[in-house]
């Protein structure tokens, strides 16, 4: 998944695409109302690019995560950041089970999981075509199953 140009501004709701830039601040777009704004060179902004998951072994790159969640929901809307704590660890788990859980906290499942939904919502989720061709497969192997019986 590409994540070039999307960033999160702290203090501010949802997510932003970079629009243009001048000498000091940056003009964005919000993906949520299209509302666009200058933010200073000050300002407290992460690119989602470079934002990874701490795992017991290394780090993952947001973007992977972002497929993962893509690939188990296939495309559609994941559950709600306003879920449970329970439930939305349990989604984690089986997006990413060997994530580092004393250093990625509930806060942090439930930006990724905002930002899959906003970006779902504005057609920025694609599925990879690799896994596309897996879901499709695994579709009609059901579907075969299920005539057997």
């Amino acid at each position: 998944m590409k994540l070039d140009g999307i960033l999160n501004i702290s203090g501010k709701p949802g997510l932003f695409k970079v629009i243009s830039q001048a000498k000091g601040r940056v003009i964005v777009e919000s993906l949520i109302d299209s509302k666009r704004i200058a933010i200073h060179s000050n300002s407290q902004a992460n690119m989602l690019q470079e934002i990874g998951i701490y795992t017991y072994n290394d780090t993952k790159p947001l973007s992977e995560i972002l497929d993962s969640i893509a690939q188990k929901e296939n495309g559609k809307e994941s559950i709600s950041h306003k879920s449970s704590t329970e439930e939305l660890i349990k989604y984690f788990r089986e997006i990413l089970h060997n994530y580092d859980e004393e250093r990625v906290y509930i806060s942090d499942i439930k930006k990724i999981i905002q930002w899959y939904n906003i970006m779902q919502s504005v057609d920025l989720i694609k599925i990879p075509k690799k896994n596309k061709e897996k879901n499709k497969e695994k579709n009609k192997e059901k579907k075969e199953l299920k005539s057997k019986r």
